[in-house]
């Protein structure tokens, strides 16, 4: 079998201010002409020699030698207290290879004799974090054409049981702790047949569970079962084309119920060749970290980019407070985050750096001589100022860094140029998550690919690049806010996509197909872009999400929360607004040691940022409020918010939003409605306030 040569880097002599080319012919009333990359031809399934399918995927990765390397853990080596080993185990290729043949046969053999059933497709649903198992489940329906179902791990069983009943599932591999929420569920999942545990079951633990099984009709079986019986009945896997569906992936859904994007093999093998163009690993072989939730998109096409590469893949160890550690032990190479994550490093290392004394100097001067180098010239690297002050950065995060990609949420452009040049290596921004300040851009629905930025571009930071080289852009009309096609300096509208990549349908879902694919296959986004003058686009608005104030101004809540979020001083924000009221109020989740610096300043006490019950007094006295909202005011005025888009009044709480509470997805995006029923109490009472209370609320 023949490979295509990835990845492949950019060609060199780029020019950076022509970052697309227009399609001739394809300007029309009302829209712009059709925008394609600047750099490499559009990559289609036509395309000779392009990536087909997802088992093509695979055996590319296997080419590369079946003793190396593939899926990793950190074994325990304590249980009480809990503790892990100093170094990584790790799982060979031929042996990952071994274990999906015998995975999807057990599969095949189950859904050919009638044990399993379902709907029209074959689904298999995965209900877990991210394990190594969890590859192999996938890998296996890969290359036997079922089709995966993945189930983000910190779903309710609300949603679970939305989900199998809506995809029809009749099998589900499951982490073990999940097992009796299943079986609690099993009069209204009655298509669940198999549950399969997913992590090692005791002796006792199985025999009950397997004994409420049988009262439920449900046979619940250990791994090792499972694939003890695949090997039993053993077969080649099956032919595949890009056209077969590979996964129903299901949106998070900040609203309402989930909806299903159908994803064939072709979408996400042709979503993998795009995204290796335009990429140089140096010659390395790719090691990343797993612990993004492998049921979103974002982390499901990191992790295939390194199966075709045949790279490592390192899995966390369950705790989100043993990341830094996990990673400084595997020293990636390539590494996927959020912007939460990214944040918190910068606040570190400018806390750090505002240090009085001969180091907090050097630091300002290293920042300032790198940042105009970076703005100048693109270059993110410096010989002296590495070594002596960014160095420590990059070692944080195991100090072999050649790619972070970074998506699901808005970073602002001070801390992306800060990261660039701390961490010396190219950085990729938002391939997934309709973030409204990105340099990079996509959404489940075009498998995360759409645009994305040139490494080295200068002044890329605020942008999401021109279009990706498997995507064709054009910006339509959108009357009602005012932005058009023949906006001047430059273009403005909604953002559409199209490509071999892009998803064809909802399942069982055609009201909200055709609200999303128009008749020429177009993806209406919701997202709004102004054209730059190097041919890259800008999200500016969202068409969708936005809400008119009393006065009658239109506000973009999340663009705002955007702006806002890039103050130090925030950990999280939510901003609300009431078409009866004239203006913007907001729930802040402040950094602790911000908080404890200002409120420190102004009560004029020492307030320590690990006394929490001092700070969750102080958080509530008008003094650090009003303190707070002046701080907050600034970062408005910086961004250049008007008036109405600003925050009059806020709230101080210590309470994170979080998966647990159900009011952020498990892509880290705040559920707005749930978020707003926590807070309607503190919201309600801000809006109630008269006038003359303001400045102390």
């Amino acid at each position: 079998m023949s490979f295509p040569k990835l990845p492949v880097p950019l060609p060199k002599n780029l020019d950076y201010s022509k970052q697309h080319i227009e399609v001739p012919g394809t300007k029309r009333p009302g829209q712009t002409a059709h925008y394609r990359n600047g750099a490499f031809p559009l990559i289609t399934l036509d395309t000779p020699g392009s990536l087909q399918t997802l088992t093509q995927v695979f055996e590319m990765g296997l080419s590369y030698g079946a003793n190396n390397n593939f899926l990793g853990t950190r074994p325990i080596v304590s249980k009480n207290p809990l503790k892990f080993a100093d170094h990584y185990v790790w799982e060979s290729w031929g042996a990952a290879d071994l274990r999906r043949r015998a995975i999807g046969s057990a599969l095949f053999k189950l859904f050919e004799d009638g044990t399993l059933n379902g709907g029209a497709l074959r689904t298999v649903g995965v209900w877990s974090k991210n394990i190594p198992n969890w590859q192999i489940i996938d890998l296996a329906c890969h290359a036997y054409g079922t089709v995966g179902v993945s189930l983000y791990d910190t779903l309710g069983p609300d949603a679970v049981e939305y989900i199998i009943n809506h995809a029809e599932t009749s099998i589900v591999f499951v982490a073990s702790d999940h097992i009796p929420a299943l079986l609690k569920l099993s009069p209204k999942t009655p298509v669940v047949k198999i549950i399969v545990s997913m992590d090692e079951l005791s002796e006792e633990s199985h025999r009950i569970l397997a004994a409420w099984g049988k009262e439920k009709k449900i046979k619940v079986q250990t791994w090792q079962e499972f694939e003890d019986f695949g090997k039993a009945n053993l077969i080649p896997p099956v032919k595949v084309t890009s056209d077969t569906v590979a996964t129903i992936c299901y949106t998070s859904g900040t609203t309402g119920n989930p909806k299903g994007v159908i994803l064939t093999q072709g979408n996400l093998a042709n979503t993998i060749h795009a995204t290796l163009l335009g990429i140089d690993y140096n010659g390395a072989r790719p090691v990343t970290y797993s612990f993004l939730p492998l049921a979103h998109i974002y982390e499901r096409c990191q992790e295939l980019c390194m199966l075709t590469l045949g790279g490592c893949i390192g899995f966390n160890s369950g705790d989100p407070l043993r990341l830094l550690e996990d990673v400084q032990i595997l020293k990636p190479n390539h590494l996927a985050l959020v912007p939460r994550v990214l944040n918190r490093i910068y606040q570190s290392a400018m806390a750090a750096g505002s240090q009085p004394g001969l180091k907090s100097a050097l630091f300002h001067r290293a920042l300032k001589a790198k940042l105009d180098r970076l703005h100048a010239t693109g270059e993110t690297r410096h010989p002296f100022w590495d070594r002596l002050v960014f160095n420590k950065i990059n070692a944080v995060l195991g100090g072999r860094l050649l790619l972070v990609v970074t998506g699901s949420a808005p970073i602002s452009t001070p801390i992306m140029d800060f990261l660039r040049i701390s961490l010396g290596c190219d950085i990729i921004e938002g391939t997934l998550g309709l973030s409204l300040i990105t340099s990079a851009y996509g959404m489940t629905e075009n498998c995360g690919t759409a645009a994305r930025i040139w490494p080295n571009d200068p002044t890329s930071s605020s942008t999401i690049g021109g279009p990706h080289c498997n995507t064709e852009i054009k910006l339509i009309d959108v009357p009602a806010m005012g932005y058009t096609a023949e906006d001047k300096p430059f273009p403005r509208g909604e953002i559409c996509t199209r490509g071999s990549h892009c998803f064809k349908e909802y399942y069982k879902d055609p009201v909200n197909t055709k609200a999303t694919i128009d008749e020429e296959g177009w993806i209406h986004t919701g997202d709004v872009a102004e054209l730059d003058e190097c041919g890259r686009f800008k999200i500016i608005d969202r068409v969708k999400n936005i809400m008119k104030l009393a006065q009658g101004e239109y506000v973009a809540i999340e663009r705002v929360e955007g702006l806002y979020s890039s103050s130090p001083l925030v950990a999280q924000l939510f901003v609300y607004g009431d078409s009866l009221q004239s203006y913007l109020v907001g729930a802040v989740v402040p950094e602790a040691a911000q908080l404890a610096t200002i409120a420190s300043r102004v009560l004029g006490t020492t307030v320590s940022p690990q006394d929490i019950a001092t700070l969750k007094k102080v958080a509530q006295d008008p003094k650090v409020n009003a303190a707070v909202l002046r701080e907050l005011s600034k970062e408005a005025d910086k961004a250049g918010l008007k008036g109405f888009e600003q925050i009059k009044r806020i709230h101080i709480t210590l309470d994170p939003f979080t998966v647990d509470n159900g009011t952020m997805t498990p892509t880290l995006k705040i559920k707005r409605k749930e978020a707003y029923r926590l807070l309607k109490t503190e919201i309600d009472a801000l809006y109630a306030a008269p006038e003359s209370a303001q400045a102390q609320l």
